[in-house]
């Protein structure tokens, strides 16, 4: 087995220990608020979506398996979550009712869904923040794989699937909030959520999680079973007439990397107070490909550095000039097809390459 931790992966690793711990540090009262505070949630909010990008990675880079459906997955765990956190604002609401959310009471309904029932502990909805992702994905993949779907067909369903969950989440009749989604959230855990040290406990929380996200996918494809992942993205047909049930990775990855976007969709409710059915909108789980194929498909650290860059990339420009931000993600998207096959990650590590022999031979001109 390959070294867990290897220089890419422990180089971006220190990083992100050196900005969980400055960052929250630099925007403290105690600091005198050197950066703003509000970058503590965004930030955070960049970090689920590396995570995310991670997960993408796993399936899509290791496997072959490219998914047009992965914000449907996303957008599943921060429902979950966003069911607890509705749950936690009680009697606070607009209508008063200490059970049903405000949506429910204005859309007259008598009592609680049962499938919100349980929702008012944080171990239930942690749990469902997984189970849910993972068991729609073990579902779809069992029926996918096992009819040997691939390639463009496979991507073409998983973003039908996506479409129809949001077309399902518009409807009031799904009990979710319809179209204005779940909001006005208030605390988690006892904690206040507009409180700092929530923020920065949430910030924290976030990059553990991608943390935790990029050893977990490293682990898989460091082993032999990752080998056996890059065989049947490469060359699947040769896999399974050497006797691997290739449907079996296939469903084994595919179903961890939906519990992992989950788990980022999760984090990322609470940071920006809302998830709505926007979210499972087929575009965003194509930006989610953009990030991958930027930041470097098949490295797990290109796929979170890329999704990092996009964010930060839309953040300023939609706010400079909003109009232009689709065509400048298309415009990324075909500069990195063209000019920058390995992505981001590859192109540093290429002309960090360059730049060595360089360096050699400077010296061995100096000392001569």
């Amino acid at each position: 087995m390959a070294r867990l931790v290897d220089r890419r992966m422990g180089v971006f690793l220190a990083a992100l220990f050196v900005l969980t711990v400055a960052l929250p540090v630099a925007s403290s009262a105690a600091a005198g608020e050197l950066v703003p505070a509000y970058l503590v949630s965004l930030v955070g909010k960049y970090l689920c979506y590396a995570l995310l990008a991670v997960a993408l990675d796993l399936g899509w880079g290791f496997c072959g398996i490219l998914s047009l459906g992965h914000g449907a997955f996303f957008a599943l765990g921060g429902y979950a979550m966003g069911m607890y956190l509705m749950r936690q604002i009680g009697p606070r609401g607009v209508y008063g009712d200490p059970v049903l959310p405000d949506f429910m009471v204005f859309l007259n309904w008598q009592e609680l869904p049962w499938f919100w029932l349980g929702f008012d502990r944080f171990w239930f909805a942690a749990l469902m923040v997984m189970a849910v992702p993972g068991l729609l994905a073990f579902v779809f993949g069992w029926f996918a794989f096992r009819s040997r779907v691939s390639g463009v067909y496979l991507s073409i369903i998983t973003q039908a699937m996506t479409y129809a969950l949001m077309l399902a989440f518009f409807r009031n009749e799904m009990g979710f909030g319809g179209n204005n989604g779940l909001t006005d959230f208030k605390d988690i855990l006892g904690l206040d959520l507009t409180a700092a040290s929530t923020r920065t406990g949430l910030f924290v929380a976030s990059a553990v999680a991608l943390a935790a996200g990029l050893l977990v996918a490293r682990w898989i494809t460091a082993s032999r079973l990752g080998r056996v992942l890059v065989a049947i993205r490469d060359a699947e047909e040769r896999a399974r007439f050497l006797g691997y049930r290739v449907e079996h990775y296939k469903l084994f990855v595919f179903t961890v990397s939906a519990v992992m976007a989950g788990v980022a969709g999760a984090l990322y409710v609470p940071q920006v107070g809302i998830i709505n059915p926007g979210e499972f909108s087929p575009a965003n789980s194509i930006e989610i490909v953009i990030w991958v194929a930027l930041g470097g498909r098949g490295t797990l650290v290109g796929a979170a550095l890329g999704a990092m860059l996009v964010a930060l990339a839309k953040t300023l420009l939609t706010g400079w000039l909003p109009e232009l931000w689709l065509f400048a993600l298309g415009g990324l998207f075909v500069l990195v097809t063209l000019w920058l096959p390995r992505g981001v990650l590859g192109a540093l590590e290429d002309g960090l390459a360059q730049l060595r022999p360089a360096r050699t031979g400077a010296r061995e001109e100096v000392r001569a």
